[in-house]
């Protein structure tokens, strides 16, 4: 049986989808002796070599460029050793502990002082031993009358006597030389027909001073002061006194009318008028301490 000789020959192509493929009474199949038909096999064998290529190159395409990566970190690295940033670099490669300066090295000193404690005015009129200051009737009351308030008082006669009792009366006499009283000064104010006398007693220690103000009653009164334009006061009539003590001095008032009228409740211009020296009397005192320290300090 013969299949025919010089027949038309196939136009069909493996990879042209249009191509029309042999009919098997046309041309039968031959496993590779003709050289228009394709080995399938090696097809398919050279298409899988190509993709394992295609694959191995990707695979060293990603190494070699991982590795490049690396270099150009390495690079950055050893960069940013060289200059002053800080090093990620071993122990050993940082500078020793001598070559760091110390914190504590930059910090200024300076020696311990204290200032001395402020001097105490009170200190300096509270002993004999410090209160040297010079003392008269004019120094503790100075001028020619004295402005409290809206108030002026003209000073008038003034006294000081080494003999504290001859200068009381009532009970005070008693107190002032029980507490060993060195010294009172007198002095006396007038505002219209109300007189004021302060006394001022004297005392080696404030001990002895408070110990009179507590010693002291209703009836331990300082002597009125009158002489040079200052009728008499209080002699007879009934007065209003005070009592009080700073350091080594204690302080009295009596005030009353200079017309012989007592005092009473509703005499408040005398009241007044008592509170207004005792408070005078006090501020110089206190005064003459403030000098002393002041003049202690600065020397």
């Amino acid at each position: 049986m013969s299949f025919g000789q010089g027949g038309p020959q196939s136009q069909w192509d493996p990879w042209t989808p249009q191509s029309q493929q042999p009919q098997p009474s046309q041309q039968p199949w031959n496993s590779g002796t003709s050289d228009d038909t394709p080995d399938w096999a090696a097809l398919a064998e050279a298409s899988e070599a190509r993709a394992k290529r295609r694959r191995l190159f990707l695979i060293g395409g990603g190494a070699l460029a991982t590795v490049a990566i690396a270099s150009a970190v390495a690079v950055a690295v050893v960069s940013a050793n060289g200059s002053d940033q800080a090093s990620d670099g071993p122990s050993s490669q940082l500078p020793s502990t001598a070559d760091i300066p110390s914190a504590t090295a930059t910090e200024p000193s300076f020696a311990p002082t204290s200032a001395p404690p402020p001097l105490d005015p009170k200190d300096f009129v509270s002993s004999v031993k410090k209160d040297k200051a010079p003392l008269s009737p004019d120094l503790l009351f100075p001028g020619t009358q004295l402005t409290m308030g809206e108030t002026v008082y003209k000073k008038g006669p003034t006294a000081d006597t080494r003999t504290c009792a001859s200068a009381a009366q009532g009970t005070l006499p008693k107190v002032l030389d029980a507490n060993r009283c060195t010294r009172l000064i007198r002095v006396t104010y007038t505002q219209g027909d109300t007189a004021v006398t302060v006394g001022v007693a004297l005392f080696d220690t404030e001990a002895q001073a408070t110990r009179a103000k507590k010693d002291a009653d209703k009836k331990s009164i300082v002597r009125s002061l009158s002489g040079g334009g200052v009728s008499s006061f209080c002699t007879g009539a009934v007065c209003r006194s005070t009592t009080n003590s700073y350091g080594r001095y204690a302080y009295f008032t009596v005030a009353g009318f200079t017309n012989g009228k007592d005092v009473t409740e509703k005499s408040t211009g005398v009241f007044r008028a008592g509170d207004d020296l005792a408070e005078f009397a006090f501020r110089q005192i206190r005064r003459r301490g403030e000098a002393q320290a002041s003049a202690a300090a600065e020397g």
